[in-house]
């Protein structure tokens, strides 16, 4: 593999990682040469499987994010980590005006709050060496757009996406790059009440000039060019990986 993508030697956690687009990202990363972390509060079996199915490196940290420190807490039990993929993220549907506040805290704390606490971790060990490393926030076109019935996720998303460029200007000068994704309309979990409702599942697709929802495995690849070599000028960057779906 060209050195300019590789990621061999060094060690990645990812959050979220036992399904979906977490899981996507662990195993890419491990098939660019990391050795991967996939950090959560469910069973990580089958993506520890998956990655060792394909000669990878891999192991589990179990930890329940809905505690927005825990990851924090924890982070120093790990040893060196320079690639941290804040991935971990929930949804809560309903009207605006019948939004709970505990659905609201809820959404914020996993998805906003841990991943802050959790970068500021990273960052913090990663000074302490001297070392640079790569943040990649997994934001979402609601970063850019409001969305419909999920007020907390869009607030959770426009968030992650200020946070990213706050802590680029912060930390490029140590060359720690913090940029994001944004993934577009992906087939996981989180999708599907929206997939089994046929009307909005053909409205969305219907505009989505790549004529296809995304899968999970179309953000492995952007992930691992942030987390490589090649993407060492990116700071404070994020990424559509939607199949076009903002630009039109």
């Amino acid at each position: 593999m060209d050195k300019l993508f590789s990621l061999a030697g060094r060690r990645a956690l990812v959050t979220g990682a036992n399904t979906g687009i977490g899981q996507a990202i662990a195993l890419c990363l491990a098939r660019c040469g990391a050795s991967v972390i996939c950090a959560g509060r469910s069973d990580m079996a089958d993506t520890l499987a998956r990655i060792a199915a394909q000669d990878g490196e891999a192991e589990a940290w179990q930890v329940d994010f809905s505690d927005p420190m825990a990851g924090a807490q924890g982070f120093d039990t790990l040893g060196a980590v320079d690639i941290l993929v804040n991935n971990a993220g929930i949804i809560r549907r309903a009207d605006a005006t019948a939004f709970s506040e505990d659905d609201w805290d809820a959404v914020m704390d996993v998805n906003l709050k841990a991943a802050f606490f959790l970068t500021q971790a990273f960052a913090r060990a990663l000074i302490a060496r001297g070392a640079g490393g790569s943040v990649i926030n997994i934001a979402s076109v609601l970063s850019f757009q409001g969305g419909i019935r999920v007020p907390s996720y869009a607030a959770s998303k426009h968030g992650i996406a200020g946070l990213t460029r706050a802590l680029a200007n912060e930390w490029a000068a140590q060359g720690i790059n913090v940029n994001a994704i944004a993934p577009g309309y992906i087939e996981t979990n989180n999708t599907q009440a929206l997939r089994n409702d046929t009307a909005r599942y053909n409205a969305i697709l219907e505009r989505i000039p790549a004529g296809r929802w995304g899968a999970p495995e179309d953000i492995g690849g952007a992930a691992a060019f942030l987390a490589s070599p090649a993407a060492r000028y990116l700071n404070g960057a994020i990424i559509p990986v939607d199949g076009g779906w903002l630009a039109r």
